[in-house]
């Protein structure tokens, strides 16, 4: 399955290993020491146009993250990620 999660950036359900909102996270030092180094090594892929609300954490090839900025809630990203019961 996959999740739509802005722009035009789709990823696989499966390779997600968290979603995170921004202003809950960010409070804490390691939280920000976390995207920090992220960035630093060139994880962070922006996927938004409007204030950023949250983070998706996803495994890559060879056990690399990738971290996506989404302007995206919460709410809405793991609305998408859950199976529809159509689709079951």
């Amino acid at each position: 399955m996959f999740i739509h999660i802005g722009l035009d950036k789709v990823i696989r359900s499966g390779d997600v290993l968290g979603i995170f909102d921004l202003d809950n996270t960010t409070v804490s030092k390691t939280t920000r020491d976390y995207l920090a180094f992220a960035q630093k090594n060139g994880q962070i892929t922006d996927v938004c146009t409007d204030l950023p609300k949250s983070f998706v954490v996803c495994s890559g090839k060879k056990n690399e993250q990738t971290v996506y900025i989404t302007q995206l809630n919460t709410s809405t990203l793991l609305k998408r990620a859950k199976p529809s019961k159509k689709s079951l």
